[in-house]
């Protein structure tokens, strides 16, 4: 059966990040595993499987809230959402290059290439995928 219905633009935006979150965690685990097996690299207090799969689908929930209310309220609204998710990833970056994890200067540098790669996964999804997934009809046709 074929069934045919409108869905609003909160749903469609909801789903598209709620799927770009999928995309980014599995990115991120993979860079994860990819990382920590080339690297040896092994505290797993603050980046390890659960907060990868449970702390990046709660993001982009709230990254799809936030893009809704923005091109929803402004008129502007998507080139805000790219414009202050962008600076947001930027940011991110600044922080995870000067993070402090441990006094062992070789583990602390190994900590903060694996937290530049989480962020960057992130903060391309949330900057670029999510506003084009968002107009991608094919997208919205197939996906959601």
């Amino acid at each position: 059966m074929n069934y045919e219905f409108k869905q609003s633009t909160f749903s469609k935006t909801l789903l598209t990040s709620v799927f770009v979150g999928f995309v980014a965690t599995i990115l991120c685990l993979a860079f994860n595993i990819i990382y920590r097996e080339s690297t040896g690299f092994q505290l797993s207090d603050i980046i390890n499987v659960s907060t990868l799969i449970f702390g990046v689908n709660l993001v982009f929930v709230v990254i799809g809230a936030v893009h809704f209310v923005l091109v929803k309220n402004f008129k502007k609204g998507e080139v805000i959402f790219i414009g202050l998710f962008a600076i947001l990833t930027l940011l991110g970056i600044w922080g995870a290059e000067t993070a402090h994890r441990t006094m062992d200067a070789v583990q602390n540098n190994e900590f903060r290439q694996l937290l530049l790669g989480t962020v960057l996964i992130m903060g391309i999804g949330a900057s670029f995928l999510i506003p084009y997934l968002s107009h991608n009809k094919t997208f919205q046709e197939h996906v959601i």
